[in-house]
């Protein structure tokens, strides 16, 4: 029987009993309020940040006169976070997820507040990085924590909740930025938000402590023998952290040269390669690359998914702009709704009746992602209604929410306890860094096709070749279409 398949003794009862085991136990139940309201508080607060701070951040390049370093601040919080999501694998499979937990939101707070202190803009992209490692280490701990906290039944719920709170960011978060950053300047969208931290902490950190602390089998924190007590660096795997540091430094050097499209950027590119990929292959799971079945296969959707979309959906709102005359604004606002049905599509996955389903649920998915994908060029043809893009947007977004919940919720079912961290990495690794490839290479097709460089796209873009446009969201429907492929090999032979 696979893996993934039901299992015959007792999972009518459990899937039943997802809304209603001895009356409370739900992710809003009393025993699980407080974990459940302080954990999703701090994805939301992350949201806000993630979602705010694009409106910001040209006006703090502008003011700190490093425009021409502002590519930087977005590749440097990237960097970071693909070595801070290995160390918070390697820290909550060896101690527990509350160590890299508090870290990592210690370290997000601590670089907003030393971007929105910066007097100059080499100091604000050393906040982003520090910004980023705390983003790497808290997204791979909050995985864990679901995994150890809560009963298989529930984590769809939570995931569903985590998508969830994306929704009024998306909408809500531009608007805000620009308002606090026209009224109040724009350091206060980074200063604003570590305060807000504390309330989810002091309501989630007791529950974790008491649910989730601790390596596994041990205990609480520090109680456990060997590894628990042992100096901070010594049980971890150094190979890993090694492998952590190339692909860091290596996508941070094909981010380098994908952004100057200049012959001498070959150099940076091609020794990114080099450490980049057999870090890679080093830290996700074996038989990834081949979509091996069962969790390397996982793993690979997430990223084929994650990428496709996300270096398509780039380019959305500057190909509104330059080719059908929509102001900023309103191509910001075709994407708006791609929120909500994201939302509703996590909230499907989380029902129980639809676990037996969860494959083909997954391949739906794909295939509204790679349509999605397909269709938005159209409006490249002027008889084409430009809404056309915001009603297919939606329904990618709902393929998007359907696949990226399944994929958080399958990666904990196939781990093993002592490796949920590890491989909680390995999903965000993926996701990460065919974010940074896809796009890369989308950017390098669009700027040889006339569509100028992407670090620069708001000068530089305004006349664009409608062919630069086509030559991104065509590839990229057509990695979308291979991810469909991969969702048949999520289940063992």
């Amino acid at each position: 029987m696979s893996a993934l398949e039901p299992r015959d003794t007792g999972v009518t009862d459990e899937v039943d009993s997802h809304c209603r085991v001895e009356g409370d136990e739900t992710v809003m139940g009393r025993a699980y309020r407080a974990l459940s309201v302080g954990i999703v508080s701090v994805v939301l607060l992350i949201a806000f940040e993630a979602t705010a701070v694009g409106t910001a951040m040209p006006v703090a390049a502008r003011e700190l006169d490093g425009v021409a370093l502002y590519a930087f601040a977005f590749s440097g919080y990237f960097t970071t976070s693909l070595f801070g999501m290995v160390l918070a694998g390697q820290w909550s499979d060896r101690r527990g997820p509350l160590g890299a937990l508090t870290t990592g939101i210690g370290c997000f707070a601590a670089g907003l507040v030393l971007a929105g202190t910066a007097g100059a803009m080499w100091l604000f992209i050393v906040g982003r990085a520090v910004q980023g490692l705390g983003g790497g280490l808290v997204i791979v701990a909050l995985y864990v924590v679901v995994g150890r906290a809560y009963p298989e039944r529930l984590r769809p719920a939570i995931m569903a909740a985590f998508a969830a709170s994306w929704v009024v960011p998306s909408i809500v978060g531009p608007l805000a930025s620009g308002a606090v950053t026209e009224h109040l300047g724009w350091r206060w969208v980074f200063l604003g938000i570590p305060a807000l931290v504390v309330f989810p902490l002091a309501l989630a950190l007791p529950q974790i402590r008491r649910r989730a602390g601790g390596p596994v089998g041990g205990g609480e924190e520090g109680e456990g023998e060997g590894e628990a007590e042992g100096a901070p660096g010594a049980s971890f795997d150094r190979r890993r952290i090694r492998l952590a540091l190339g692909i860091s430094l290596g996508a941070g050097l094909l981010q380098y040269a994908a952004q100057d499209l200049r012959w001498v950027s070959l150099v940076p590119g091609v020794v990114g390669a080099v450490l980049l990929v057999p870090a890679a292959l080093g830290l996700l799971p074996r038989g990834t690359y081949r979509a091996a079945r069962g969790l390397p296969s996982v793993v690979l959707l997430r990223g084929v998914a994650a990428g496709s979309f996300v270096a398509a959906e780039s380019f959305v709102p500057l190909m509104l702009v330059t080719q059908r005359g929509l102001s900023p604004t309103l191509a910001g606002f075709s994407l708006a709704a791609g929120g909500v049905t994201w939302a509703m599509a996590s909230w499907v996955q989380s029902r129980p009746r639809m676990e037996p389903y969860r494959d083909r649920l997954m391949t739906v998915g794909m295939v509204l992602v790679a349509a999605a994908i397909a269709t938005a060029p159209s409006v490249l043809i002027q008889s084409v209604p430009a809404l056309t893009v915001a009603v297919a947007w939606g329904f990618g977004c709902f393929g998007m929410g359907l696949v990226i919940s399944s994929t958080s919720v399958l990666l904990l079912q196939l781990s093993a306890p002592e490796e949920a961290g590890s491989n909680s990495a390995a999903l965000q690794i993926s996701d990460g860094l065919s974010n940074v490839i896809l796009l890369s290479a989308g950017g390098a097709a669009f700027a040889a096709l006339g569509g100028g460089a992407v670090s620069h796209a708001a000068t530089d873009a305004s006349g664009a070749h409608p062919g630069a446009f086509v030559a991104v969201f065509l590839p990229m429907a057509g990695v979308a279409v291979v991810g469909a492929w991969v969702t048949t090999r999520l289940r063992s032979a």
